[in-house]
């Protein structure tokens, strides 16, 4: 991990903190809390295009199939571009209830890019891809 800029790195760290810890607590609204109003959000199959569509399905989401499941989440890399953007890639998973390990098959790896703002990292995009290919 890239950690030649500690205070942002740290920064950046306890936004995704608070993104899995939103999860955690079925709370759409705290989910993007730290997105940008234009964020987009891609994965297989979707894409979300402000922060009000991505909290809308996340509300939907934790209504019903994301009903009390928490992630599983490891931080690989952090890679700064200039003073006010970031790239953070991580390997994540969803864990239903009952579930002490995320199948491989539904691991992703996930590539968030952030910008800083009036001193605040934000989520100005996120990006999902399956970690294992079936095949």
């Amino acid at each position: 991990m890239t950690e030649t800029r500690e205070h942002d790195v740290a920064a950046i760290k306890s936004v995704l903190e608070r993104l899995y810890q939103a999860w955690a607590d079925g709370d759409a609204d705290a989910f993007v809390t730290d997105y940008t109003e234009d964020a987009t959000s891609i994965l297989p199959g979707s894409v979300r295009r402000s922060r009000e569509e991505v909290r809308g399905k996340m509300a939907e989401g934790f209504a019903s199939y994301l009903k009390g499941s928490t992630t599983a989440d490891r931080l690989e890399s952090i890679r700064f571009l200039g003073e006010s953007a970031a790239i953070a890639v991580s390997q994540t998973g969803v864990l239903f209830p009952g579930e002490t390990e995320v199948p491989a098959e539904r691991m992703v790896y996930a590539t968030w890019v952030l910008e800083k703002r009036d001193g605040a990292w934000l989520l100005a995009a996120y990006h999902n891809s399956p970690a294992v290919v079936a095949g």
